[in-house]
């Protein structure tokens, strides 16, 4: 009747033998009840029987059914997707070094700042990812790795959003940020391995300098593509709040310097993009997975998809029992 349908739990279905001793128990329940002896019967009779006399002998039923629905549900039934994933799994392995100094604020995309944007495009390009294993590097004056190379972008998405400026100790630490990111990497055996740099401004911190970050991306074979986040010069950029809690903006230079990000990406192999607008930033993420080599991460066979179903079961449990509940607390009480 469901040739698609499945549990991943099947040892409590055996649960449901407990639906008939459950009914059982309260028609016993029921039949060894006291009852009110009248002298006088047949004027009850007349009366006809009410709507709560059919309804009583179907609060058994409700909780039956809610047990069984309950046990259904914790036996996980899922339906079997028509698709099949293929397990031999391709995929890149990209580390994304994320710019978060304070410079990220300005308000050349408004009515959001350039981080705002860069993390909803790269939580969408997160999201259209299948067997590419992402990791996070974040850098301001100083680069940390804020997640590793994995497949579960439920968590890295999660992680993205939580990113705020004005955490790190301020400055644009680009060499120290390739370099972190060179190091998730480097033991990684996939053969397509990149970074993808997102940054709106020129180096001016960090131990490392950008060049020889390169360089060391270069002896490794790890392309780097960058992208110039921002339209540079003069930008609207905070100022704090004015009386009425309005964030007050002010032209202020912010200084970029695409002639080094252009030389780091010709040095290693890659591309160097600019990003005046968020559609912009969303094509460069596109180019950087066009131009890249699918390689095999895994070696297995093929699995069919499965979607978890015990949802309505869980609803209708905790419904039929609410409700059964309830009547029997209210319309449906009897007092012996």
């Amino acid at each position: 009747m469901f040739p698609d349908l499945a549990f991943h739990s099947p040892q409590f279905l055996w649960g449901l033998l407990l639906v008939p001793v459950l009914l059982a128990w309260a028609w016993r329940e029921r039949r060894s009840r006291a009852a009110l002896r009248f002298s006088a019967a047949h004027v009850l009779a007349r009366q006809g029987r009410g709507v709560r006399t059919y309804m009583l002998p179907m609060l058994p039923f409700m909780r039956a059914f809610a047990v069984a629905a309950a046990i259904v549900a914790l036996a996980r039934p899922q339906s079997r997707d028509a698709r099949v994933r293929d397990m031999s799994v391709e995929g890149i392995d990209i580390v994304v070094a994320l710019d978060l100094s304070t410079s990220m604020e300005a308000g050349d995309f408004r009515p959001q700042n350039r981080l705002h944007v860069a993390k909803e495009v790269l939580a969408e390009f997160i999201s259209n990812r299948v067997n590419d294993r992402i990791g996070l590097v974040v850098f301001a004056g100083a680069a940390y790795t804020q997640a590793p190379l994995t497949l579960d972008y439920g968590v890295l998405k999660e992680v993205l959003r939580q990113l705020r400026t004005r955490v790190l100790e301020d400055g644009t630490a680009i060499g120290d940020a390739l370099a972190t990111a060179l190091n998730r990497l480097r033991d990684s055996e996939a053969k397509s391995r990149v970074v993808v740099l997102i940054t709106d401004g020129d180096n001016n911190a960090g131990k490392i300098s950008p060049r020889d970050s390169a360089t060391m991306a270069k002896s490794l074979n790890i392309p780097i593509y960058t992208i110039l986040v921002g339209k540079g010069g003069k930008v609207p950029f905070p100022q704090g709040t004015d009386l009425f809690g309005n964030t007050v903006w002010r032209e202020t230079e912010i200084p970029i310097n695409p002639e080094l990000l252009q030389d780091i990406a010709d040095t290693t192999g890659g591309e160097y993009y600019r990003a005046t607008d968020p559609e912009g930033l969303k094509q460069g993420l596109q180019k950087v997975l066009d131009s890249l080599e699918r390689s095999k991460l895994m070696e297995g066979g093929a699995a069919a998809n499965y979607r978890e179903d015990y949802h309505p079961y869980l609803l209708l449990a905790f419904g039929l029992a609410a409700l059964e509940l309830l009547l029997r607390a209210t319309f449906l009480r009897v007092f012996p």
